[in-house]
């Protein structure tokens, strides 16, 4: 008997658009894996990315970072912000040597649904197939002080 790598992915996801599709997957009962835990932001473009780097150091082995279509925000054009940020934190994970493919931009808008469910599904088996991030955290001496390590696994 194996066990399979099951990924642990958090969820950035907008308000207004991809909130409410995954909010409409539950409602329309479309399965999506149960690996993603989302957090609500007002904006895609309101995520600073020491938010993306604290979730994969914290444990996650993927995050995923959901908003309006561009030119449909309705914060004028903070999902472009939201896209500047994706690209430049992507080449600082790869800079760090961590698989750039852990973080994911996707973009959904409150009709979308079934979209959402199928790009969570499909992120959920690319972060298993690259395995376990290997960032641990430890408590230290049982005070609840917090102290990461850093072990990126090539």
């Amino acid at each position: 008997m194996t066990d399979q790598f099951e990924p642990t992915i958090i969820g950035f996801t907008c308000n207004w658009c991809s909130y409410r599709a995954a909010d409409l997957a539950g409602t329309a009962r479309t399965k999506y894996a149960p690996n993603i835990r989302l957090v609500r932001l007002m904006c895609s473009g309101r995520l600073d990315p020491t938010f993306v780097m604290k979730a994969l150091s914290s444990g996650a082995d993927g995050v995923m970072i959901t908003g309006c279509h561009p030119g449909e925000c309705h914060y004028i054009e903070q999902n472009y912000k939201a896209l500047r940020r994706f690209m430049l934190l992507r080449r600082v994970l790869k800079g760090m040597g961590i698989a750039p493919e852990r973080v994911k931009l996707v973009w959904a808008s409150a009709a979308e649904g079934v979209k959402l469910a199928h790009e969570i599904d499909a992120f959920v088996e690319e972060v298993r197939a690259l395995g376990p991030l290997g960032w641990q955290k430890n408590i230290d001496n049982g005070h609840g002080a917090e102290k990461e390590i850093m072990e990126v696994s090539a």
